[in-house]
């Protein structure tokens, strides 16, 4: 009788035993793993549009700054300067110039070492970067349209209202006058520009302005023509291309109605040309 009874304890044991493993292989199996995450970079927004070895995507991901504004408070709108050096003066709230956009993106794109700056446009000519609310700026005689707005260290524009300034100057008397309506849609480049080297010639961003108007699949869009191969662009978004050959690129953006036409507008169609090296 004792025999049997330790038989029976024996088995009673070993059962509980291999309940207890199977129920922690099975627990094991049903853990969702740590996942195991390497930043490479600006996070896609929607689908990726791969043509001709190229990748072209949005993101936005990027830190966001709802409560900045910025405001140019001299030249003043339709206002009259003489030709020569102008002094912009600018009004700034809630952003932080020459602070290092803390975003990982910073390190995966061309990044200013400068830090957060404005990126101050005339006549759709490649902007230049200004670090300080103060500076002065050569304007010929003319009409001048003067687009300024909010950037990241790495040169992502901010997009919304309070964040850009858009108006028109005139400097001397100039003989012909430009019209421009400034409550019609218009679109301004921004980036790519210039030259990239190294690792920054890996993801290459695309960065436009646009004024009263916005883009939708069923709307407005811009047509981006990279070395000849075409991509649509149907949000107003900041976009990675990725694949650009060294040496010479040219990049062509058109603002198109829903039907594919041009929009009317002197800067709704611009083509501008940059330059990749390894090192």
């Amino acid at each position: 009788m004792k025999k049997t009874y330790l038989g029976l304890a024996a088995a009673l044991l070993l059962g509980v035993t291999a309940c207890d493993t199977a129920r922690q292989t099975q627990e094991a199996e049903n853990q969702t793993p740590v996942a195991t995450t390497t930043n490479t970079g600006p996070t896609p927004a929607g689908a990726i549009m791969s043509k001709n070895g190229l990748r072209v995507y949005a993101f936005d991901d990027s830190q966001q700054y709802p409560e900045s504004a910025l405001r140019l408070n001299t030249p003043p709108a339709g206002g009259l300067v003489e030709p020569g050096p102008v002094e912009f003066n600018y009004s700034l709230s809630n952003y932080q110039l020459t602070r290092m956009t803390p975003h990982s993106n910073a390190e995966h794109m061309a990044n200013s070492q400068q830090g957060q700056h404005i990126h101050n446009i005339v006549d759709n000519e490649p902007y230049t970067a200004h670090y300080e609310t103060t500076f002065t700026k050569d304007l010929k005689e003319g009409d001048h349209v003067i687009l300024s707005f909010l950037s990241r260290s790495y040169h992502e524009s901010l997009k919304h209202k309070g964040a850009y300034d858009l108006r028109m100057v005139t400097a001397g008397k100039p003989a012909e006058r430009m019209q421009f309506d400034l409550k019609a849609p218009h679109m301004f480049y921004s980036r790519p520009k210039g030259e990239y080297v190294g690792k920054d010639t890996e993801k290459i961003m695309l960065d436009f302005y646009l004024v009263n108007t916005d883009l939708s699949p069923t709307g407005n869009k811009v047509r981006a023509t990279i070395n000849g191969t075409e991509f649509m662009l149907d949000r107003w978004l900041p976009y990675i291309i990725e694949g650009l050959p060294m040496g010479e690129t040219t990049i062509k953006l058109e603002l198109l109605d829903n039907n594919g036409n041009v929009l009317p507008g002197p800067y709704n169609t611009v083509e501008r040309k940059i330059t990749l090296k390894e090192s």
